[in-house]
């Protein structure tokens, strides 16, 4: 491949990677980088771009592994936090993580089809940002003043269930899947940090997952010659999210989402203006 197109996958691994965790939506940024800009569809073709946006996430995915690998080894009982293994009943353990999963990973597939030929378009981005942005505020506006779920041991299956049913709402590009999942979150009792946490740790199995079926889907459209593109954006959004992920679980305690929100609206109306007028 030649060096401006790996410097185009460079790009978007960047934008993944600073994205992820915020409640901005990385794959949307994405989608307006390279549908306004960067045009990888051009060479690539229409289900390959949109398939390397879902893979290309599996770099920040891994960045949250390496970040939170003690809690991840808890999950699957190789590891004890406070003397506890997640094989202890009322704790945080990978049931939890399912449960709240599950929703999205059936919505998921039963639409898969129809995101894909249909919502990967920078108009679609603009109105989940605007909705994305109105659920953040609802969040900030009318989340109990005192959390009462304040760590992940805290967390009930029922409440992990009721979260990713508002995490569906991020199959949507551009609505984000940390934004709604931590303004689910928040609604539903827990802190904001808990709800971040309980956030990453979620779209580990749902972006693999994720990335697995859009490659089996479009295998027939990949080729090797995109092998050094994708490479390329995954190694750049590792790195770039490892650079951001501590810094996100810092800032979202202390500004909360409404500066999120607010982001969102500005960048809807700079795109609309862009696109409509």
């Amino acid at each position: 491949m030649e060096i401006i197109e790996l410097l185009k996958a460079l790009i978007l691994g960047f934008v993944e990677g600073m994205t992820e965790f915020a409640p901005v939506s990385s794959t949307g940024h994405m989608i307006i980088v390279d549908d306004m800009w960067l045009k990888t569809e051009e060479f690539l073709g229409m289900y390959p771009a949109n398939t390397f946006k879902i893979v290309v996430q599996l770099g920040s995915i891994l960045a949250v592994v390496v970040v939170m690998w003690k809690r991840m080894l808890n999950l699957v009982g190789l590891y004890k936090i406070d003397g506890q293994t997640t094989s202890v009943k009322g704790h945080f353990n990978l049931l939890h993580v399912i449960v709240g999963m599950l929703p999205a990973v059936v919505l998921g597939f039963a639409f898969k089809d129809f995101i894909d030929d249909h919502l990967f378009k920078v108009e679609h981005v603009i109105y989940a940002l605007v909705a994305g942005a109105l659920l953040m505020i609802a969040a900030d506006k009318l989340a109990p003043k005192r959390p009462k779920v304040d760590s992940l041991d805290k967390i009930s299956y029922g409440l992990a269930f009721k979260v990713g049913l508002v995490q569906c709402l991020s199959l949507w590009p551009g609505f984000s899947r940390s934004g709604a999942t931590i303004s689910g979150g928040v609604l539903f009792g827990m802190s904001h940090r808990v709800a971040a946490d309980f956030t990453f740790i979620m779209a580990v199995p749902i972006m693999a997952g994720a990335s697995l079926v859009s490659v089996l889907k479009n295998w027939d459209t990949l080729s090797m010659d995109y092998l050094g593109f994708y490479v390329v954006g995954f190694v750049s959004s590792f790195v770039f999210a490892l650079l951001s992920i501590k810094f996100f679980l810092a800032l979202i305690s202390k500004v909360k989402l409404m500066p999120f929100a607010i982001y969102r609206l500005v960048l809807a109306a700079v795109l609309a203006i862009i696109i409509f007028m």
